[in-house]
């Protein structure tokens, strides 16, 4: 819906709306994938859009789907070959790929997430070997959310331009909220009969606390991203 919607306002001489939208044909084979992907990608070309695809699977669970334990969690370079040649061809098209490398969707204990960065350095060096330079992919990191420092900068290394963050922040905002209902536990119930505090209870305080935590968190992360003093308006 939203990419007619942008072919209406575009027929109509308007703006876009926004530059990109992705779509998770991860659960299917590849091929069906990429046959799914090629007619979305030069659609989206024509709108001047960009498509987000991905190729493996994310572990975890996100949105209730959750990844069957049999799930390819490691993008092959046979996989990212096949991609490019696939979409390559798609000429003034543009697309990100979404490659995993044991990545998972939430947060869990030290231990228990394998990344293997390294995967993407592979991938990248197989395209280039066969297609050049100009094949490079821009890539996208999924489930970033808990990763270790010096996986991310070994991701932004092999080509990694978009990092999901998700969880970190719903985490960062939820936990101002909890934070103010502890510290304020009489005022934001009636308790035994008493009246509460509406200065307390009012929403509007706490969500800003929420919204201030979760700002903070982006801002930690954006450091982390090496984005600090970047801009991607010029």
């Amino acid at each position: 819906p939203l990419v007619e919607e942008t072919e209406k306002r575009r027929a109509e001489g308007k703006p876009n709306l926004f530059t990109m939208h992705m779509f998770d044909g991860s659960a299917l084979p590849l091929n069906e994938n990429l046959d799914i992907s090629a007619k979305l990608l030069e659609r989206f070309r024509k709108s001047e859009l960009i498509l987000e695809i991905e190729a493996g699977v994310v572990g975890g669970e996100e949105d209730g789907m959750k990844a069957s334990a049999g799930a390819k969690l490691y993008t092959t370079p046979e996989d990212t070959l096949e991609v490019a040649g696939r979409l390559n061809s798609i000429a003034d098209a543009r697309y990100l790929l979404a490659a995993t490398f044991g990545n998972v969707h939430g947060v869990y204990a030290p231990g228990h997430v394998k990344l293997k960065p390294e995967i993407l350095k592979d991938c990248q060096e197989a395209v280039v070997k066969k297609y050049g330079e100009a094949a490079r992919f821009y890539l996208v990191f999924h489930g970033g959310s808990g990763s270790d420092i010096t996986d991310i900068h070994a991701a932004l290394d092999y080509g990694v331009v978009k990092m999901n963050i998700d969880t970190d922040t719903q985490y960062a905002f939820t936990r101002a909220i909890a934070d103010h209902m502890f510290k304020n536990y009489d005022g934001v119930l009636k308790v035994d009969g008493s009246v509460g505090n509406k200065k307390t209870y009012d929403p509007r305080p706490y969500m800003e606390k929420a919204e201030i935590s979760m700002a903070e968190r982006v801002k930690e992360q954006v450091t982390w991203l090496r984005g600090t003093g970047t801009t991607m308006i010029k």
